[in-house]
């Protein structure tokens, strides 16, 4: 059996395909491992979104390419993102990698490693209900992607030309895949999308997200539907109403990017700070407990000290639970790209760090509402640095990209029973909140 190594860089969506690779791998005569120096064939699926990912997909293809010349019978295919944006430009910087393709062939795996004809898909590949999986998050919880591509148009975003227009999954198959997943026992279910709140409108279906929710709802044993990404113009009131179902996590990621009106033009984008913060006094007013995720984008062209002034004002008003900013990136062929990068990165980088300092505060303070509460909990495991500290997440908290809840099992015999369990909030951080079992 050939030995295989998957490299998933960039976004959950990425991470999806990458399991879909790996399930079409399991099912043939191949073995997955871990360890790039041992396996026989490295894939390494790449994210080509903005410069910083595409230059941490360069580094492991340079790595790999070193593993290559000490062992030379190794085999190296570079996927995903990247390639489909850039790959004659990769082909000439990287002769030494065997396999490339894009977007569009996850599911001919193993006809690319194994050197068959196929005919090549026209479209960005999407996953279904029958499509092989190898999960590889841990056994409380998994990504369900629900749809491909994108067909906005900001002016500073390359998926559509690498995705290509959205396009939704059907409800059924959606379905269906959940209906299994919680078969193997698993209780969070993280619904992602370029788009989520764009879901069904490319088949023309009336608030197909909530209709993809009561769907969802009905499933038993499913402990937590979480929704990210959602386009805050798309965020409806039906939207809200379902939100309030205790299935669905009071949890909404919606990217902002900015506060500035004049910035916001640029970006095309339709939201500027009054309306953004109209929208997020509703969705507290209509979901009493939301919390709220956002990502920012610092030193866009045109973004002088009053524009950023405006957007620490609406940070500082809006007082998001979980905030991330981006240095502004040119990216060809997106309609900003004219513009050039007029703000020097040293700057982009210290209004990063200042945002970030606000950002911390505002998150320490929010964080102390929960203290000496009784919440749920799921649980993802135990700290490597030592097994008595389980990791665990609220309802509040996204996998991966916010924090934990932190619970020492030492002092007590109760521990954990099952996957989603109450405990008592004694402290916390910035990011991080500290429980006990009750």
């Amino acid at each position: 059996m050939k030995k295989v190594a998957l490299i998933s860089l960039g976004c959950a969506k990425n991470l999806v395909d990458s399991e879909v690779m790996l399930g079409y791998i399991e099912a043939s005569d191949y073995q997955i491992i871990s360890d790039t120096k041992s396996a026989d064939i490295i894939i390494i699926n790449t994210c080509g979104f903005i410069e910083p990912a595409r230059s941490e997909a360069e580094d492991f293809i340079q790595k790999a390419i070193k593993l290559k010349k000490k062992a030379k019978n190794k085999t190296i295919a570079v996927t995903g993102c990247y390639v489909e944006r850039d790959a004659e430009s990769l082909k000439k910087s990287y002769p030494e990698i065997d396999i490339w393709t894009g977007v569009k062939n996850f599911h001919h795996i193993i006809d690319l490693l194994e050197k068959k004809s196929f005919t090549s898909a026209n479209n960005t590949f999407l996953y279904d209900h029958i499509s092989p999986r190898r999960l590889s998050s841990p056994p409380s919880w998994a990504y369900v992607k629900i749809s491909e591509g994108c067909s906005h148009k900001c002016g500073f975003c390359a998926i559509p030309e690498i995705k290509g227009p959205y396009f939704s999954r059907d409800i059924s198959s959606i379905v269906l895949e959940v209906q299994n997943l919680v078969s193997l026992g698993i209780k969070e279910i993280n619904l992602i999308s370029h788009d989520s709140t764009f879901f069904g409108q490319d088949k023309e279906i009336k608030d197909g997200l909530p209709q993809l929710l009561e769907n969802l709802l009905n499933i038993e044993d499913l402990g937590w539907i979480r929704l990210l990404y959602a386009y805050p113009e798309e965020i409806s009131d039906r939207l809200l109403e379902i939100m309030q179902e205790d299935k669905i996590c009071s949890y909404i990621d919606a990217p902002f990017q900015h506060g500035d009106r004049h910035i916001i033009k640029k970006m095309n984008r339709g939201m500027d700070s009054v309306r953004a913060l109209k929208l997020i006094n509703k969705i507290r007013y209509k979901v009493t407990d939301a919390v709220l995720r956002t990502s920012i984008i610092v030193g866009f062209p045109g973004e002088g000290n009053h524009e950023f002034k405006n957007l620490l004002s609406f940070i500082k008003t809006a007082k998001f639970d979980h905030l991330g900013v981006f240095n502004y990136s040119p990216e060809k062929n997106t309609s900003c790209y004219s513009l050039g990068d007029p703000v020097p990165q040293t700057v982009k980088a210290a209004r990063n760090q200042e945002i970030m300092e606000i950002q911390a505060e505002i998150s320490q303070e929010n964080n102390k509402k929960y203290l000496g509460k009784h919440l749920d909990v799921i649980f993802e495991g135990s700290v490597q640095q030592d097994p008595s500290i389980l990791a665990a997440r609220t309802r509040y908290q996204a996998p991966e990209v916010d924090g934990s809840v932190f619970i020492d099992t030492e002092p007590v015999k109760n521990k954990r029973s099952s996957f989603i369990q109450k405990v008592k909030i004694t402290d916390c951080d910035i990011y991080d909140l500290y429980g006990v079992f009750i």
